[in-house]
C-alpha cells in the first residue's frame, strides 16, 4: 500500500498486535507513532504514492563470551527491543538511496560497485559493500529507497552500526530475493561489507545477534562458517529485565587499552605454537605459566584463563537456556562479570585509574540487588574500559532500580529492556 494508506492502516491499529509482539503491549502507543513519523517522511522525501513496505532490525547485547570471538571463542548474545526501522520502496532505477534521520541521505550507484571507489568509514561503503555480498554470494540486488529511523543509541555497545549493515541486506533480502537469504548469511554479508568495503576489522558477533534475534550463541571455532544456534528462552516470562546502564564514561585514547586483549591473548597462543586461543588447554596454559611470565607477562596470562574459562561458561549458560534454569543462566552471567573484572581487566583503563565508573555502576547495583527478594546480577558490558554496565533484574525492581542508577549517572542513563525474539524481519 502506498504512504496515505499504510499511515491510515497504523493510526486504525493494523500492525497493534505485531507491534505488541516486537515492543511490549504496554509500549504499543509510542510505536504506533514512531511508526507513522517515518512513513509520513519517507512519504515527504520520496513521494507518497509509492509503493512501501515497513523492515525491522535489532540492537543486541552481549551477554557472555567477554572479547573471546577475536581468538575463536564462544559467546552468547541477545536481540534487544531497541531497533532500527525502515519504511522503503523498491525503485526502477539502478541505485540505492537512504535517509537516515538526523544524517545526511546515502546515495549508492549499483554499476560498477568496489571497495576502492567506496570511501572508507561512510554509511555509503556498507550499502555498496553489503550490495556487492548479495552478488558474490549469488544473490539479485535492486534499486530502492528508504528512511530510516533508530532508537539503538550509538556508544551504548548495543551494535547500532550492525543493525544498519543488516537493514540494507534485510531490504534486499525481500525486495530481490523473495526472503529466501537466511540471518546468519545476511550476517555473513554485513561483515564482509563491514571489513573490506568500511574498512572495520570486525568479528561476526554484532551481525548475527542482531540479524538471527532472540538469545543465540556462537561457537567461532571457524570464523567463516561459525556454529549458529538460536535460544529458545523467554527472559521476560522467568521475570526478569535485561537493563543496560550507561556510565557516561569517555571513550576517548581508549585503542591501545581494546587492542591490548586480543593481541595478548595471541602472544600467549604463539608462545605454545598456536595462531589462537581456541587451541590451547588449560593444562597446556598452566604448565607454560613459568616461561610465559618471563616472555608475556602476568596480565597476558590472567587474559588467557579468562578466556578458557569463558569457553566453559558460555556451554554451560547455553545449556542453562535451554533448560529454562534461570538460576544457572545467572550463575554463568555472575562468573563471566567476576572472570572480566578480575583476569581480563576490562572494567577500567590503567591510563586514567581515578575514572572508574564502571566499577562504581557494579558496586551500587550489587549493593542495591541486596534488598530485593529475587536474586539480581549485573556485569562489565561488551568491550569494556568506560561506557556500560549490564544486569539482569527481576522486573518489580526494575523502577527501584532506574532511579537509585540515574541518580548517580545521570536522567536516562538506564535502559530496562526486552529480548526480542524476532531478528530482521519485514514487518509489513
Amino acid at each position: 500500500m502506498n504512504t496515505v494508506s499504510l499511515e491510515k492502516y497504523i493510526r486504525e491499529g493494523g500492525l497493534d498486535e505485531t507491534l505488541a509482539t516486537l515492543y511490549g503491549k504496554e509500549n504499543t502507543e509510542r510505536q504506533r507513532e514512531r511508526y507513522l513519523r517515518a512513513v509520513a517522511a519517507f512519504g515527504a522525501e520520496y513521494g507518497s504514492d509509492r509503493e512501501v513496505s515497513i523492515f525491522s532490525v535489532p540492537g543486541r547485547s552481549e551477554i557472555s563470551g567477554n572479547h573471546t570471538d577475536h581468538n575463536h571463542g564462544c559467546v552468547i548474545a541477545a536481540a534487544i527491543d531497541l531497533d532500527i526501522i525502515a519504511v522503503a520502496a523498491q525503485s526502477e532505477e539502478r541505485r540505492i538511496r537512504i535517509h537516515s534521520e538526523g544524517f545526511p541521505e546515502d546515495v549508492v550507484e549499483l554499476e560498477g560497485i568496489c571497495a576502492e571507489n567506496a570511501g572508507k568509514y561512510a554509511s555509503g561503503a556498507i550499502i555498496a559493500g553489503v550490495c556487492d555480498g548479495f552478488m558474490r554470494a549469488g544473490h539479485a540486488i535492486c534499486g530502492y529507497d528508504a528512511y530510516t529511523t533508530s532508537n539503538v543509541f550509538k556508544g551504548s555497545g548495543l551494535s547500532s552500526s550492525a543493525a544498519f549493515e543488516d537493514m540494507v541486506g534485510n531490504i534486499l533480502n525481500h525486495f530481490s530475493n523473495g526472503g529466501a537469504v537466511s540471518a546468519p548469511e545476511i550476517a555473513k554479508i554485513s561483515q564482509y561489507a563491514e571489513n573490506e568495503f568500511f574498512g572495520k576489522p570486525c568479528g561476526l558477533m554484532d551481525q548475527t545477534a542482531c540479524s538471527v534475534g532472540g538469545f543465540v550463541a556462537i561457537d567461532f571455532a571457524d570464523p567463516k562458517n561459525p556454529i549458529i544456534e538460536k535460544l529458545d528462552f523467554d527472559l521476560t516470562a522467568a521475570g526478569y529485565t535485561l537493563c543496560i546502564v550507561n556510565t557516561g564514561g569517555n571513550h576517548a585514547d581508549l585503542n591501545e587499552d581494546y587492542a591490548s586483549v586480543p593481541s595478548e591473548m595471541k602472544a600467549v597462543a604463539k608462545q605454545l605454537g598456536h595462531e589462537v586461543l581456541r587451541d590451547v588447554t588449560r593444562d597446556e596454559l598452566l604448565r607454560a605459566v613459568p616461561a610465559l611470565r618471563r616472555s608475556v607477562g602476568d596480565r597476558a596470562i590472567l587474559r588467557a584463563m579468562h578466556f578458557i574459562g569463558e569457553n566453559e561458561r558460555v556451554r554451560a549458560q547455553s545449556a542453562a537456556l535451554r533448560a529454562g534454569d534461570v538460576d544457572g543462566f545467572l550463575d554463568g552471567v555472575r562468573a563471566s562479570g567476576d572472570s572480566s573484572f578480575k583476569w581480563l581487566q576490562n572494567v577500567y583503563t590503567t591510563i586514567n585509574v581515578k575514572e572508574q565508573g564502571l566499577s562504581l555502576a557494579l558496586c551500587i547495583a550489587e549493593t542495591l540487588f541486596r534488598g530485593y527478594e529475587k536474586r539480581a546480577v549485573a556485569r562489565v558490558h561488551g568491550g569494556g574500559f568506560a561506557g556500560t554496565v549490564q544486569a539482569f533484574v527481576p522486573t518489580e525492581n526494575v523502577p527501584a532500580f532506574r532511579t537509585a542508577m540515574d541518580a548517580v549517572f545521570g536522567d536516562g542513563a538506564t535502559s530496562p529492556l526486552r529480548v526480542r525474539a524476532e531478528g530482521a524481519i519485514r514487518v509489513l
